[in-house]
């Protein structure tokens, strides 16, 4: 097990490797360059008077990573750590952290291009069904989740899957980025420079979130069509699969997905201050 000193730290932060990651895949994973980044600005605010934590600062005095996934080979995936952060009383602040990153939420709504447009009548919001293990489910309903492109277009998995069963592809211009829509004017934030996103488990977790809005207006009849073709996937045994859930009952469908209440409360956050 090797140990480096962390660049740009006082005090100096040893970092303690695990035998299968070298410093510089650690250093190239982008996740963790993010969680260093905005944890040692939000200990640099302590410096303020005003600051709870001003008499007695914590700091960052080492990390330990306990463990790694690799995807596709050498390319790091996740990572387990354990991080000390005390100050000068040996105070200690919770530091066990799964790193993953961010990701995307896709809120996307359809409605029939044959009720107007200045109503939310009959809109309906794609799902997916999958497998997810890590919560003992095989069939959970939630938000399409995934990543975007170079390009900001809505790219992965769920994204592959809407685009074969519907043909819908969701291109950069189109989108709404609802949770930067209600950070503008959050104070917290100002201080402490958190990412732009939901942070579904920041007791254990960096993953970060954000939700984006995209509305499309289709016949009647295609609606109709793809309500039918989606239940039938289900029962083809597709291992992701989609459904249409109607807007108003979004929150109790999905309710166990952090994703669909985050983007339900944001998007009607939004409608109410006329922001959508």
């Amino acid at each position: 097990m090797s140990t480096f000193k962390l660049a740009n730290t006082h005090p100096e932060v040893p970092v303690h490797l695990t035998p299968d990651l070298s410093k510089d895949q650690l250093l190239s994973f982008p996740a963790f360059k993010t969680w260093v980044d905005t944890l040692q600005h939000s200990l640099s605010t302590q410096q303020n008077k005003s600051h709870t934590f001003h008499s007695a600062p914590y700091k960052l005095r080492n990390i330990h990573i306990q463990s790694v996934d690799f995807f596709g080979g050498k390319r790091v995936g996740f990572v387990k750590l354990k991080a000390e952060v005390s100050n000068d009383n040996g105070e200690k602040l919770p530091g066990s952290v799964f790193l993953r990153g961010g990701s995307v939420g896709m809120m996307l709504i359809l409605q029939p291009n044959d009720i107007p447009s200045n109503t939310e009548d009959e809109k309906q919001v794609i799902l997916t069904l999958q497998p997810r293990i890590p919560a003992g489910s095989l069939t959970l309903a939630e938000l399409p989740a995934g990543m975007l492109d170079e390009s900001g277009t809505f790219s992965g998995g769920a994204a592959k899957e809407i685009a074969e069963e519907t043909g819908l592809e969701i291109p950069a211009n189109d989108l709404i980025n609802m949770t930067e829509l209600a950070l503008q004017k959050a104070s917290s934030d100002e201080e402490e420079n958190l990412q732009q996103g939901v942070y579904p488990s920041p007791g254990g977790c960096d993953e970060f979130v954000p939700i984006f809005l995209w509305q499309k207006r289709i016949p009647r009849d295609q609606m109709k069509e793809w309500q039918g073709k989606l239940t039938g996937l289900r029962d083809r045994g597709e291992k992701i699969t989609l459904m249409l859930c109607p807007l108003e009952k979004l929150w109790r469908l999905g309710g166990r997905d952090a994703k669909v209440l985050a983007g339900w409360a944001l998007y009607e956050g939004l409608r109410k201050e006329r922001k959508l």
